[in-house]
């Protein structure tokens, strides 16, 4: 366990962790699935980021000032995954943008820049660098020259090594991360679904119970109704169509097999949702499976997954 350390200004001494994605996920793919794309497996990464803060807590001296998640997305528009992760407590995700090859720009430009700018404003004293790129070297020797410690932490290769030799050479200490701890995190992408024929809308609707309608009491005033079944679950299919054209197929495939939404997507949904409406569908619990339904009607026909899954 790291012991407090203390600044030349007598405060708590302070660690960043650096973390480029394309990096850590490549190189953890191919020692742990021999996978050459990212499309070909899963990432738990919450927890992986958690076990790497724990690992640096371990080693580094002073307190963790948060960890920064550079990664790439398509026109910058952050995917699934990444949404869920910049909810994570001292986590900021930074992206750089993925063009139509599947090329990262702009993230090792990041990298650079937070790393000189938590040198020079004396915010760390440590800090941790998950990378590979020996284009990180010009920033590594500039943090050093502001008095801040690099440690360089690498993935194990399958052979030979995939980090430049000249970051390894201009870091103070490097740590290589075995497969061992990084497999409980990294899973082959499932098998596609088989096609199923879509049932017609008597066999959807057959298993689904009506509800009574609710009687008058004695005052003469029926209880409030919520919204409409049917219009509820246009809405969910209409947000499931805008967020296919938005954030792109891809994003969205990251999604299924469901029905079981993401807290954060989930909330998204139901806030789109509520704005076309105009009102709030808090008060209906029942709306809100409604309006997952028709977001998963959407979402199984554009992946021809037909209907048979509810969220209920």
């Amino acid at each position: 366990m790291a012991v407090p350390d203390f600044n030349a200004h007598g405060m708590t001494a302070k660690y960043a962790v650096l973390v480029d994605v394309g990096y850590l996920y490549a190189a953890a793919g191919e020692v742990l699935l021999g996978a050459k794309e990212r499309k070909e497996y899963r990432v738990a990464a919450d927890e992986l980021i958690q076990s790497l803060q724990k690992h640096a807590l371990e080693r580094i001296p002073g307190e963790l000032l948060r960890v920064y998640w550079y990664d790439a997305a398509r026109d910058r528009v952050p995917t699934v995954d990444q949404r869920v992760i910049a909810q994570l407590p001292w986590v900021k995700v930074r992206l750089g943008n993925l063009n139509a090859r599947g090329q990262q720009k702009g993230v090792d430009a990041q990298i650079r820049s937070d790393l000189e700018a938590l040198a020079r404003h004396h915010a760390v004293s440590d800090t941790v660098l998950i990378a590979g790129d020996e284009d990180m070297v010009p920033a590594v020797e500039a943090a050093q020259a502001y008095g801040v410690r690099i440690h360089l932490w690498g993935v194990e290769p399958p052979f030979g090594t995939n980090q430049a030799e000249r970051l390894v050479w201009e870091s103070d200490t490097v740590e290589i991360l075995n497969a061992d701890f990084l497999r409980p995190y990294f899973n082959r992408a499932p098998v596609p679904v088989p096609v199923t024929p879509a049932p017609s809308p008597a066999q959807v609707f057959a298993g689904r119970t009506v509800k009574p309608v609710p009687k008058v009491p004695a005052g003469g005033q029926v209880a409030k109704l919520g919204p409409g079944r049917p219009h509820v679950e246009e809405v969910g299919e209409h947000v499931a169509q805008k967020w296919i054209l938005t954030r792109g197929r891809d994003n969205i495939r990251d999604l299924l097999p469901g029905p079981i939404l993401p807290t954060v997507i989930d909330t998204e949904l139901l806030i789109e949702a509520e704005k076309e409406l105009g009102h709030s569908l808090r008060p209906y619990p029942e709306a809100r499976v409604w309006l997952r339904d028709g977001f998963w009607a959407r979402v199984y026909r554009e992946f021809d997954l037909g209907v048979g899954v509810s969220s209920k």
